[in-house]
């Protein structure tokens, strides 16, 4: 017998969905950043057991939103609640449950489940405080857990399983996310750039990989402004070259990607296509 099913993870930002996400699965499948808005779009990540496959689908944290690229990520972010077997609110241990927690629970169906993340960050006290005040979310189970150290998880995967139907597989029993090899490099790439520029990185900033011919690819990044464009590129190109080494060491071997800089003052207000818009 094997249980399958969709469970959709949600929340606010930097709650600690993407780790969590990586955590379950036991392998990288979503970029992870302290910066809001770091995911952009859905991300499906497979977890295969001998007695059941959950997929996962990581998603925007969701708040007030300002501008067109914020609005359509709230729309991914409560699209993606429906239609699945099991929601989870994502809270974080480190803060108190606040209005945009209770706004974010007020929009997930019935029967969600509550994991309260980041236990490992405050006192055992604090956790149970948080459990308390978290039971007026309305949630059918609660689960405390360290996204971070792993405590928990295992009890959490555990209790999804179990509100899982019974069926067939939906993906190879390899598999461990549904992501374009192109969309990932993106993905990749602008991981990268959060983590090397920090506080100096544009918001409006976006990658798509225009080109592949493995074992060449070339993505493009985006800025709105030209005055963004040498903050991306760094001195002397210190910036991209980092931001490559760094992506080429988590690519299979022989890899030779291509990084080009672009303005395009309204990319945040299409579609999204390719790896980012």
């Amino acid at each position: 017998m094997r249980r399958t099913g969709f469970v959709t993870l949600v929340g606010r930002p930097n709650v600690g969905k993407s780790t969590l996400l990586n955590r379950m699965v036991g392998t990288k499948v979503s970029i992870v950043s302290d910066k809001v808005q770091t995911t952009r779009s859905p991300v499906r990540a497979v977890l295969t057991r001998d007695d059941a496959q959950i997929v996962f689908v990581d998603t925007p944290g969701i708040h007030r939103p300002r501008g067109p690229l914020g609005q359509r990520l709230q729309e991914v972010a409560t699209g993606a609640m429906s239609g699945v077997d099991v929601v989870c609110l994502v809270l974080d241990a480190g803060t108190s449950i606040g209005p945009g927690d209770r706004a974010v629970a007020a929009q997930t169906p019935p029967g969600a489940v509550l994991v309260l993340n980041k236990v490992d960050t405050v006192a055992r006290a604090t956790v149970l405080e948080r459990l308390r005040a978290a039971g007026a979310l309305g949630c059918s189970e609660y689960f405390p857990v360290s996204a971070h150290t792993g405590t928990g998880v295992e009890a959490l995967v555990d209790g999804l399983v179990a509100r899982l139907p019974e069926g067939p597989a939906y993906y190879p029993l390899d598999a461990v996310r549904d992501t374009p090899e192109g969309v990932w490099v993106a993905e990749l790439v602008r991981e990268q750039l959060l983590g090397v520029l920090r506080d100096e990185l544009p918001h409006a900033i976006a990658t798509r990989v225009t080109e592949w011919e493995w074992p060449r690819v070339r993505c493009e990044i985006l800025v709105q402004r030209a005055s963004q464009k040498g903050i991306v590129i760094g001195k002397g190109g210190s910036v991209l070259k980092a931001v490559g080494t760094a992506v080429r060491a988590q690519l299979q071997p022989g890899a030779y990607l291509e990084l080009a800089v672009k303005v395009d003052k309204e990319w945040a207000r299409r579609p999204f296509v390719g790896g980012d818009l």
